[in-house]
This record gives structure tokens, C-alpha cells and sequence, in this order.
């Protein structure tokens, strides 16, 4: 008899897949500095945008869309001298409510230096189901394309990478795959990637 897929919602269980997906990341074209990039399926659908400062007009901001265009998180990096002054300044994400109120879902601790690419990065959530168990955390080197998302309970829940072939014959960092785990929240794994591109100075970053 077939397991039931554990569900694993953040932002909602809409994004939550019954499979494991593969994912395409690429930078939007003909957009300006700070454009930052798309997602698509196999089928090349786009399932996930993010907006990034080019488009918002705002720095230190990024909004993540469904491929309808939908609001899906506001994330904004806190600043202003207190902040500056801090051992880490942080990354919130924020989900709208049914009445459109602002809803804390993540919390990124960015690291000190944006050449530090070995730091595991931590991400709080603010789930019921799993805050009690700790944080997420990056792993690996994301401006290489090669890191992963680790969940509180050390299961990989997300991988980012690159098709060697494609590399090769592109030469060109704009574009990756993610790889997501059954029953994980696509929209949350994007809203972290987001966050990563615009610290690395990817395309969300004018």
C-alpha cells in the first residue's frame, strides 16, 4: 500500500506537491538591473515570480508572485542604525492575510559578509508544527549553485544545482534548477532563494 505524503505548509499547503518537483530558475529577460527571475515547470509554465528592486523601485525589498501575478510574500530586510550596529541584520517575509493584514511567516539571518558563502544561514519560521523544533538552514554555496535546504529535523528538503551540459553550453549562472521534496512549500523555498540571490548580488539586486 502507497505512503501518504507528509504536508508541509509555510506559506500555504497550495504549494505543497504530491511528487517531488524539479524546477527552472532563470533571470527575466528583457528587464532592467534588479529584474530578478522566474520559475518554471517542465512544461515551461511559470508557477513563481520575483519581483526585485528594478521593478519594485525600492531597495533591501522583493515580492514573490504565482504565475498569475499574485502577491504571494512581501520580504523586506530591516534596516536603519540599530540594526547596522547588530552581529547580523535579518530578512522577514511576510504573507497577506484573508483581509489583507501582514503576516509574519520567515525570519533569514543574513551573514556578516556576503563572501562568507560557507555560512549556514538560519531560517526561523513562524509554523506552529515546526518552530518548536528549531531552525532551517542553508548549506552549501549558493553563488556556485550548489546548496540545499535543510530542515529543524536535518532533512534536505530543497536542493539548487546546475545541469552541467546546460552550463557548459550557456556559460551562464542565470539559470538553475531547484529540487523540491514531496509534500515541501515551493513558495517558501523561492521566498529564501529570492533572499540569497539579492545577499549574492543575483537579479533581484539593482
Amino acid at each position: 500500500m502507497a505512503t501518504k505524503t507528509s504536508v508541509l505548509p509555510i506559506v500555504s499547503k497550495v504549494y505543497c506537491a504530491p511528487s517531488e518537483v524539479i524546477l527552472a530558475v532563470r533571470r527575466r529577460p528583457n528587464v532592467a538591473n534588479g529584474g530578478g527571475f522566474v520559475v518554471a515547470d517542465a512544461a515551461q509554465r511559470v508557477l513563481f515570480r520575483v519581483d526585485g528592486c528594478g521593478v519594485i523601485g525600492k531597495k533591501d525589498e522583493l515580492i514573490l508572485r504565482d504565475g498569475d501575478g499574485n502577491a504571494l510574500l512581501l520580504i523586506r530586510r530591516k534596516g536603519g542604525t540599530i540594526e547596522a550596529l547588530s552581529l547580523t541584520r535579518k530578512w522577514k517575509g511576510f504573507a497577506y492575510d484573508f483581509v489583507g493584514s501582514e503576516k509574519l511567516v520567515f525570519t533569514l539571518k543574513e551573514p556578516n559578509s556576503c563572501f562568507s558563502t560557507q555560512n549556514r544561514l538560519q531560517i526561523s519560521v513562524e509554523s506552529k508544527e515546526l518552530c518548536s523544533y528549531g531552525s532551517f538552514e542553508v548549506h552549501g554555496d549558493f553563488p556556485a549553485r550548489a546548496c540545499t535546504i535543510v530542515s529543524p529535523m536535518g532533512d534536505v528538503v530543497a536542493l539548487i544545482g546546475v545541469n552541467k551540459e546546460m552550463q557548459r553550453l550557456m556559460r551562464t549562472r542565470d539559470m538553475y534548477h531547484v529540487e523540491i521534496k514531496a509534500g515541501f512549500d515551493q513558495a517558501f523555498v523561492f521566498g529564501v532563494i529570492a533572499v540569497l540571490d539579492y545577499i549574492y548580488d543575483g537579479t533581484t539586486r539593482c
